[in-house]
């Protein structure tokens, strides 16, 4: 159990939210973890591994726009930098958003104990839990 709270405080403080969201890290390079701690059905597995591929791609197209805005503007006067380092922000807050999808939709998905697991690991690292609507749960 020790090692899943470390875990958890690891990805999150990895993503460095600024009030600290209970991430997952879905598509990070633990999704084996996730599959063990929160005993994941085969289902779950299967969408868990497929929006990984999708976090992954979504985020590498904003890591190229990144590294292209940075590249363009490497020597560029410090007025430029200036709103170039405000979209690199903006790309950079597009990524922390992907994540934050990802993990709400693995959320979503997790039954009444699997979700409650999450809480739980989530208050013991005084972390906010991403809340999701259980009033039409068919779990």
């Amino acid at each position: 159990m020790k090692a899943v709270v470390f875990y958890l405080f690891l990805i999150s403080g990895f993503y460095g939210f600024a009030q600290m969201d209970c991430i997952l890290g879905v598509g990070g390079r633990d999704n084996e973890t996730i599959t063990k701690v929160f005993e994941l059905t085969e289902e779950q597995q299967e969408n868990l591994k497929s929006w990984s591929a999708e976090l992954k791609v979504r985020n590498d197209i904003l890591k190229d726009k990144a590294k292209y805005l940075m590249k363009k503007n490497e020597e560029s006067s410090p007025e430029v930098l200036l709103t170039v380092s405000k979209e690199y922000g903006s790309i950079m807050d597009s990524m922390k958003r992907n994540v934050r999808m990802i993990d709400k939709r693995l959320l979503t998905s997790f039954n009444k104990a699997q979700y409650e697991r999450y809480v739980k690991l989530c208050s013991q690292l005084a972390l906010r839990p991403i809340h999701i609507n259980r009033s039409v749960d068919e779990n």
